[in-house]
């Protein structure tokens, strides 16, 4: 670790908004609505669920009048800002899935990786420039963390190879040498189950590929009321309103349509940065040649990856919930994280010290206690959800906007026929209790990284499959 502050120097000339929106690429805004619409379909939304949503709508039925709203422009919120990991996984990783539906996890660990393909067969068909790689990811066990997270990573490799999936056990040396930190005691390379992409590049390919379609997009068009109306529903928004046969609410972290929703998610703040451009020495002291993602695998973990321009995005660790659930732009700002996420990095890869960080910025994700996204419907049927994708949702949200659309349009599927797909999970407590607990659980989660134990109140959640997780 770089001596003394130079941890604090190294972010104190970052710009404070995301990376990705310095790319000249960026589409023009969409209008408002100011005239009231009629629809077949009505898409609150318009990140990677309501696009994707929108796109297979009009795949499947090319004349189905389609409408999509979002409450400001598209991509503003968490598709635009993530680190663009897009996983195959759609239950937030193997042992989660096992843990929850282990008679379903081979089933859905297919529909997952059926689902990515599906993706870059979309990249390629509408001609998305997203700097799309599908280079794998490798969960890392670091020498920082008890011998415990190196255990579990064997056995996800075990389990892994039952499923037949194509992954690489690294121990100490090799994991070293693919990715050179004196940190690191092993890793685990899923090589085709995850890509890389730039995100705010892939949702504004997804918003093209959607009005190509004759998809209507309307940005700074927040919907604010849904009511039954005859035979469909009618989207109040604050100048004009939507008549629609049916409503798929695509709405993740922001506060819910539907009351009932409320129950189930809690909108959480993650935090990431960007260094400069890393010199051909530096990469070389690296190695890194195959540009895999990484991820460290304790509870509160690290996510990072090299972007195009051979720059690193570094996140994740801290997971922020506020009182009540608060969300607004001025808690994308924290800098007491982005300082103990430079610190971990210089720990990382000390042999980059004197990098600086250009970017950093903070954004929210929608969590739920089981981990991953889930469904549901409202007003007879007419209106439908996914949500709760607990920051996993780059790829799993063209799951969800399929399941959603089979579930409104009353399809029988394979995916709709599953457990996943018909639970919901545990819903959080109100208030106090839901803030007390999540920052007890946070507190215990850091408690097991140090230690390796966990204590009582997470072995109380393990038992009720309700929990909070970074």
């Amino acid at each position: 670790m770089p001596g003394g502050g130079a941890h604090l120097d190294a972010i104190a000339d970052a710009d404070q908004h995301p990376y990705w929106y310095d790319d000249a690429d960026a589409p023009d805004s969409n209008p408002t609505l100011v005239r009231s619409e009629t629809c077949d379909l009505c898409i609150v939304g318009g990140g990677y669920t309501g696009l994707w949503t929108a796109i297979i709508a009009k795949e499947r039925e090319p004349g189905r009048d389609i409408v999509l709203i979002d409450a400001h422009e598209i991509g503003s919120a968490a598709s635009g800002r993530n680190g663009g990991f897009m996983e195959s996984s759609l239950t937030h990783g193997v042992a989660n899935g096992q843990e929850r539906f282990p008679d379903e996890i081979e089933l859905l660990e297919a529909l997952g990786l059926e689902n990515l393909d599906e993706i870059e067969s979309a990249i390629q068909r509408y001609g998305i420039d997203c700097d799309y790689e599908r280079t794998g990811v490798i969960d890392v066990a670091t020498t920082q963390h008890p011998t415990t997270y190196l255990d579990e990573l064997r056995e996800d490799h075990r389990q892994l190879q039952q499923l037949g999936q194509n992954v690489e056990w690294f121990d100490q040396d090799q994991m070293r040498q693919e990715v050179n930190s004196p940190g690191y005691s092993g890793g685990l390379w899923r090589k085709d189950r995850a890509a890389l992409v730039d995100p705010a590049r892939l949702v504004w390919g997804l918003k093209e590929a959607a009005a190509s379609l004759g998809v209507r997009i309307y940005e700074d068009a927040r919907a604010t009321s849904l009511e039954r109306d005859g035979t469909g529903v009618r989207v109040t928004t604050p100048l004009a309103h939507i008549r629609a046969g049916k409503v798929a609410l695509a709405t993740n972290a922001s506060k819910p349509l539907l009351r009932r929703v409320g129950h189930y998610i809690a909108p959480v703040y993650d935090y990431c940065m960007v260094t400069e451009p890393l010199t051909p020495a530096q990469l070389a002291s690296l190695g890194w040649t195959r540009r895999q993602g990484l991820a460290d695998i304790p509870n509160q973990f690290h996510y990072y990856r090299l972007t195009e321009d051979n720059r690193i995005l570094w996140g994740g660790y801290d997971a922020i919930y506020f009182w009540r659930g608060r969300m607004n732009a001025e808690l994308e700002s924290r800098p007491e994280t982005w300082a103990k996420l430079s610190q971990h990095f210089f720990e990382t890869f000390p042999q980059l010290e004197g990098l600086r960080f250009t970017h950093m910025w903070g954004g929210t994700i929608d969590t739920c206690s089981r981990y991953c996204v889930f469904w549901g419907r409202a007003m007879n049927g007419r209106v439908g959800y996914a949500v709760g994708y607990t920051g996993l949702g780059v790829a799993a949200s063209r799951f969800g906007g399929a399941v959603m659309l089979d579930i409104l349009d009353g399809r029988r599927t394979p995916a709709t026929n599953t457990k996943f797909v018909q639970d919901k999970p545990l819903p959080f407590p109100p208030e106090p209790f839901r803030f007390i607990g999540i920052h007890t659980t946070k507190w215990s989660m850091q408690r097991e990284d140090r230690t390796g134990k966990r204590n009582a109140w997470l072995r109380t959640l393990d038992r009720l499959g309700l929990g909070f997780d970074s």
